[in-house]
């Protein structure tokens, strides 16, 4: 090959601009020259192809075996022919015949070309889904494309994922160039490249905003121990602080709210609850119920349940509307929680007491 400089300049090229190792492409070489050996002699299985890694320089030859009396010339070669190569040889051994042939060159070099394209296509594939898999389970800043039926299109940078109808939030509109926070779901490898799969739904993608937003988070001083959503609408989140000296809900609102603004701006508007975390359930759930005052919890932790009393006047808010806050407090805490009113709950219990009359 002629222009072994140049090859050498290409492959130098790739692995520092496209980080693909350069052994790697001089060994695809080597056997798309074999192969294409193979074709051009006859499918011969002798034919071996040498690339210098260095010089990218590379020789063709022939395992010949040496014979007395040549029946099969693409492996044989005869004992004279042998000595003229080096007189060393001696019946049995093998040679390595090099194989010059302008034909072959020209075949070789289109058969090189189109390997190197097609592993510089498949080191990049695996190159971008290690580095899309490494995010998995994590949130990225995404710049919206296009509609794509109901679901849309994001550019992730490299790459182009999908966020599908089922993991958008309702309601939620997105106009193209806006770049928005996305939860990677999944990353499959594909042969055009890795599929992504995204959310804007998922529980953890409002854990990872306040890992991002909230140091204290990240750096493990405060944790999000629970967290229950509904996407769009509402999100709880109880924190615990492993530093007595640190509030964990303030650590999370931040100065004039301003941590915990961010991320509602970036869930566009949904409301978040942080409350305190607490290994006794029934203080657990009086806070889950927050912003509503409770007056009395009896939780039973092996049945997972809790019996709740609120004042009259806070029972419409401690269930929420459409029964939301109530639904998020079990979610968060696990329990199965009955709530019930001042009222409600004299009227039970004077029940219980007139059956227990009678």
């Amino acid at each position: 090959m002629n222009n072994s400089n140049e090859l050498l300049e290409a492959l130098n090229i790739l692995e520092k601009e496209k980080d693909i190792s350069k052994d790697t492409l001089i060994e695809a070489i080597e056997n798309s020259l074999i192969t294409a050996c193979k074709n051009h002699f006859g499918k011969a299985d002798n034919v071996k192809v040498y690339i210098d890694r260095d010089t990218c320089k590379f020789s063709v030859f022939a395992e010949k075996t040496v014979v007395d009396e040549v029946q099969d010339s693409v492996i044989e070669i005869s004992l004279a022919n042998a000595k003229l190569i080096d007189s060393k040889y001696e019946l049995g051994d093998i040679v390595n015949v090099e194989i010059q042939s302008k034909e072959f060159g020209r075949i070789a070099t289109q058969n090189a070309k189109n390997v190197i394209l097609q592993k510089i296509r498949e080191e990049e594939r695996k190159i971008l889904f290690n580095q899309y898999y490494a995010k998995e389970k994590d949130v990225v800043t995404g710049i919206v494309q296009r509609y794509v039926g109901k679901n849309v299109s994001i550019n992730l940078g490299k790459v182009d994922a999908m966020l599908n109808e089922n993991e958008q939030v309702k309601g939620e509109v997105f106009k193209p160039t806006e770049r928005i926070k996305l939860y990677i779901l999944e990353v499959k490898d594909a042969t055009k490249g890795p599929k992504i799969l995204v959310s804007r739904t998922h529980p953890e993608l409002v854990k990872r905003l306040f890992e991002a937003e909230v140091t204290e988070v990240k750096d493990g001083i405060v944790e999000i121990k629970s967290i229950s959503r509904e996407a769009g609408s509402r999100t709880k989140i109880a924190v615990w602080s492993n530093n007595p000296d640190v509030d964990p809900v303030g650590a999370c609102v931040g100065l004039n709210g301003a941590r915990v603004n961010a991320i509602v701006n970036e869930l566009r508007g949904e409301k978040i609850d942080i409350i305190n975390w607490s290994d006794n359930p029934a203080v657990l759930i009086e806070n889950a119920l927050s912003p509503a005052k409770v007056v009395s919890v009896v939780a039973d932790a092996d049945a997972k349940t809790a019996n709740v009393v609120v004042p009259d006047y806070q029972l419409s808010l401690a269930i929420g509307k459409e029964g939301q806050n109530a639904r998020l407090a079990a979610r968060l805490t696990g329990f199965k929680i009955d709530i019930k009113s001042e009222s409600q709950a004299k009227e039970v219990s004077e029940q219980i007491e007139s059956l227990g009359e009678i």
